[in-house]
């Protein structure tokens, strides 16, 4: 299964026979990533942030040269628009006019589905940050796959650790495709005590949640002790409104993740309210994290966020596993290198599992405070939740 498929074989010698001499002597010279991700569409923002993320990481982990053993690292933007078709086109044209040796994205899910075929076909690496669903490193995985960004399981564990108490009755919302599907059945594999009685799906678009909101109310308004929505959401849209029909007469508490910093705007009106963050740029201590913080305040006058925590760990992946290699990017040498590989990120310490190749990483326990001198509702860090606290479900058989 590592070999190099025969199309991309064949693929990568003629063009080599074709490619002018200069051209094939500074390719040698060079380490060409793709980076495919939304830079377009629903996920725009997440996808920009990551992109930050991905140059500040390859910067950070060369020291500023952008070279690895005197190769020099070059990143190839491709917009997938948020749809998987787009992205699959972009991210076999970058591997084949391109000359991509790696590449890193995409945002949603549902592309990343689209691409792991890809990256398989083509025999090339595909750093799968940040699309979350669990079937990308589950029933989908290949071993072309590498994922920096955490998955629905350490999500839905993490969270569980706040809300997962005796006398607990839960419904969550979530988005009708696969992060929300994924996440959810994560979520409720992961809870041991308290009880889920409703899944709310709602379209990617939707606007009003009043409707759900009504059937969420509805299943939870007549239970027992502490009553939960748990609200699982990316990109558009403000399922926050639901707080709008008057949850508090019926005892209904908001429970959710961490998100971007503009979304969590939404956070300041539930103070007190608790979850699991992937990132937040105050609660890791560690010498990358502070790295981040200050060349992001120093560059854009603002702090980091989760997305660009997310994206310089996937350039650190890829510059520790080049010097591992000596600069050799070959699909087999990075292969090697990669698995089982450990390196320090803006979040702490993660490695790749051998398994699947999921980086196994530390969250966050929150609990949402409010400060006027911030605009978003701040998430204090209860606790640091560590990898070997969380039992992952290897999901790809093996």
């Amino acid at each position: 299964m590592n070999r190099l498929p025969r199309r991309a074989a064949l693929l990568a010698a003629a063009v080599t026979a074709l490619m002018p001499l200069g051209a094939a002597q500074a390719q040698a010279k060079e380490v060409r990533i793709a980076h495919v991700y939304s830079k377009s569409g629903p996920l725009e923002a997440y996808g920009k942030q990551t992109h930050t993320g991905l140059m500040m990481g390859l910067e950070y982990a060369t020291g500023g040269t952008m070279t690895v053993a005197g190769k020099k690292l070059v990143v190839i933007e491709k917009d997938d628009q948020g749809k998987p078709d787009v992205g699959k086109s972009r991210l076999a044209a970058a591997y084949e006019d391109d000359r991509a040796d790696l590449a890193v994205g995409p945002t949603s899910s549902s592309v990343a589905l689209a691409l792991l075929p890809v990256a398989e076909e083509m025999g090339k690496l595909l750093i799968v940050e940040p699309a979350v669903a669990d079937s990308i490193t589950g029933e989908k995985w290949n071993p072309f796959i590498f994922r920096t960004g955490r998955n629905s399981s350490q999500d839905a564990i993490a969270s569980a650790v706040a809300l997962d108490k005796a006398g607990t009755t839960i419904a969550t919302l979530a988005q009708d495709y696969a992060f929300g599907r994924d996440g959810v059945k994560a979520f409720r594999e992961a809870l041991k005590t308290a009880k889920l009685v409703h899944e709310e799906y709602l379209p990617t678009t939707t606007t009003d949640f009043t409707a759900g909101a009504q059937r969420l109310i509805d299943k939870l308004k007549g239970q027992p002790g502490r009553k939960v929505i748990y609200i699982l959401w990316a990109g558009a849209g403000n399922p926050f409104k639901i707080a709008d029909l008057d949850l508090k007469r019926h005892g209904i508490e908001i429970a959710t993740g961490g998100n971007i910093l503009p979304a969590m705007t939404a956070y300041k009106q539930f103070p007190g309210m608790e979850g699991a963050a992937y990132y937040y740029f105050g609660m890791p201590k560690n010498p990358v994290n502070e790295w981040l913080v200050a060349n992001h305040y120093k560059q854009f006058k603002a702090p980091p966020d989760m997305f660009h925590a997310g994206g310089m760990s996937a350039g650190i992946a890829i510059v520790e596993a080049l010097k591992k290699t000596g600069g050799d990017a070959r699909t087999a040498k990075l292969q090697a290198a990669m698995k089982g590989m450990k390196f320090m990120t803006p979040k702490g310490e993660m490695f790749f599992r051998p398994q699947d190749h999921q980086a196994m990483q530390s969250m966050f326990h929150f609990r949402i405070k409010v400060d006027p001198a911030f605009e978003w509702g701040v998430p204090e860090l209860v606790r640091e939740i560590k990898p070997s606290e969380m039992n992952v479900p290897i999901r790809n058989g093996k």
